[in-house]
């Protein structure tokens, strides 16, 4: 497959305003899986994992817990690290493939939670760049003025769409929720939205997606014998795609702004090898990738937003300086973001 063009970014509308983060927020669920759990369940082990993964545990959803239980609760926090109110809120996107229902909205589910009754409210599916597309949609609502307070929230619960049967994806993937409330940047005065960019590529659904459940093949008695309502992934394809796409990501971002510009690279965390396969491609110092990988697995849409918290939470984000965002998955669909903070 060959690897992603990069086409050039549209030049600014001069009209437009700048966009900031005002808060961030992450949730993960309390129950810890480590390897050595999924030993027990699949035929699999410890060093296997962590030699082709890098993970060594992730966090599983209780049964009584939904997709919008752990958003609603990384929203609370992203507010609260705000210090915004809910009803100052003009929309809430959720980028998520694991949703409470296929309708309506989970978005709407935790405005609801939150009585943000001021807001719009949608999801959209991008897979594991589901924060990034949503962060850039939302940003683009405040860049025209229309909306002051955007909340966007990755969020998934992809342990109920794994087959503990296949352990080519059932260590793989965790669950979790990462939020961020976005603002004009004269109010926030904190980390600045750069730029964006944002890539799709179909043709090949079956590399990497669930078979059934939609209008193409609906819940039969067929479907679910054939475990068809699981996530299916053609290994090998993805990785080779998912490190010709990031590294042509963080490449064009430190062709464009240089490496002693770029603070922080942050990864989407789908498999420790591609990281550092980015790492040692763009000749990066490891000490500015962050990477927490070994602790919560691939969370696909979650993945972004929870390690963003994490690494400003720690002070890895340097005043003045770049963070860069990025992430692939399934469509193929991938994108970045580049703040200045």
């Amino acid at each position: 497959m060959p690897a992603p063009n990069s086409p050039k970014s549209p030049s600014p509308n001069p009209q437009t305003r700048a966009v900031g983060i005002l808060g961030l927020g992450a949730c993960m669920p309390d129950k810890v899986v480590t390897n050595h759990d999924m030993e027990k369940i699949v035929e699999t082990s410890d060093d296997w994992i962590r030699q082709r993964t890098g993970i060594e545990q992730r966090r599983i959803a209780l049964p009584t817990e939904a997709c919008s239980d752990i958003a609603g609760r990384a929203a609370e926090r992203a507010l609260a690290n705000a210090n915004c109110n809910a009803s100052e809120l003009d929309l809430i996107i959720v980028g998520t493939v694991s949703g409470d229902h296929p309708f309506p909205a989970t978005a709407t589910l935790i405005q609801a939670r939150l009585g943000a009754w001021n807001a719009a409210a949608f999801d959209i599916s991008a897979a594991c760049p589901g924060f990034i597309y949503a962060t850039s949609i939302g940003s683009q609502f405040i860049a025209t003025g229309k909306y002051r307070r955007v909340l966007v929230i990755g969020a998934e619960i992809l342990s109920r769409l794994l087959d503990f049967k296949d352990r080519t994806t059932c260590v793989i993937f965790g669950d979790g929720a990462g939020a961020a409330v976005l603002a004009p940047f004269e109010e926030t005065k904190k980390a600045e939205i750069v730029e964006f960019d944002l890539y799709s590529k179909g043709g090949d659904p079956q590399l990497l997606w669930m078979p059934a459940g939609g209008s193409r093949l609906p819940a039969t008695h067929e479907t679910v014998e054939e475990r068809k309502h699981y996530i299916k992934m053609a290994g090998r394809e993805v990785y080779r795609f998912a490190v010709e796409s990031m590294v042509a990501m963080v490449r064009k971002a430190v062709d464009k702004y240089g490496k002693d510009e770029i603070a922080l690279v942050i990864p989407h965390q789908m498999n420790r090898r591609i990281i550092e396969s980015i790492i040692e491609r763009v000749e990066l110092d490891p000490a500015r990738v962050f990477i927490n990988i070994e602790k919560y697995g691939n969370t696909s849409a979650a993945s972004v937003p929870v390690a963003l918290a994490e690494a400003v939470a720690q002070g890895r984000a340097v005043p003045g300086k770049l963070v860069m965002l990025c992430a692939v998955g399934a469509g193929f669909t991938w994108g970045s973001i580049v703040i200045r903070w």
